[in-house]
């Protein structure tokens, strides 16, 4: 099923239609800041092992984040986010940063990754908050790539449906999405930052020092 919703101010009706599949366990696609995702509920175990299934990877190794509705919401999921870690967070969220951090124990086990971490994003886009705010907690997120060698993002939605339809509930059109995921940031360890991933979040903006990965 593919449905249109407003960019800029999401239709209330269908965004309650699509928190309804998730709690039903459905699987969708859905935009971000960034680029398409296939998101989920959190709390349902079996639709997060579908969504695994659909993008070919294992629970236990999927490095799978989830969407928060707010800075206040991320602080219920991420153990021991201390001040100045707040701090950085708050002046770049909503926006297109993941950051890896303890888990608390809101986070389901199932969702958890063996480190006991979890990445957390808070996005700016009108239809993902949305549809977060709507469902009352996080939605398990995995960008949605494309399986050739030059690994592009499928950007055009009715495309993505085309692709996809036989294999998630819904397809949500909220218009040409992005070609370049979130930086990923991991904060799981209070003495270093590092940088994961350098994508659409610039570095400099996040006010501070950080490592890479080596």
């Amino acid at each position: 099923m593919l449905i249109s919703i407003h960019q800029d101010s999401p239709q209330e009706r269908l965004i309650k239609q699509v928190a309804d599949c998730l709690r039903n366990g459905g699987i969708i696609i859905y935009p971000t800041d960034t680029v398409y995702g296939l998101g989920c509920d959190i709390n349902n175990k079996k639709a997060v092992e579908k969504l695994c299934r659909i993008k070919g990877i294992k629970p236990e190794k999927a490095n799978l984040s989830c969407i928060c509705q707010d800075l206040k919401t991320m602080g219920k999921y991420a153990l021991h986010v201390h001040t100045p870690l707040f701090k950085m967070m708050r002046r770049v969220l909503p926006g297109p940063f993941t950051f890896i951090v303890e888990a608390s124990h809101e986070i389901p086990r199932h969702f958890q990754s063996r480190r006991k971490t979890v990445g957390i994003r808070v996005v700016d886009n009108a239809i993902a908050t949305a549809i977060v705010t709507a469902l009352g907690n996080p939605i398990v997120s995995t960008s949605l790539r494309e399986d050739d060698d030059i690994n592009e993002y499928i950007t055009d939605p009715e495309l993505i449906h085309e692709k996809y339809e036989k294999l998630v509930d819904m397809v949500i059109d909220g218009g040409i999405g992005g070609y370049e995921g979130s930086t990923i940031i991991d904060c799981s360890n209070e003495n270093e930052i590092i940088v994961i991933r350098e994508g659409a979040g610039k570095i400099e903006d996040l006010g501070i020092e950080v490592g890479y990965e080596v």
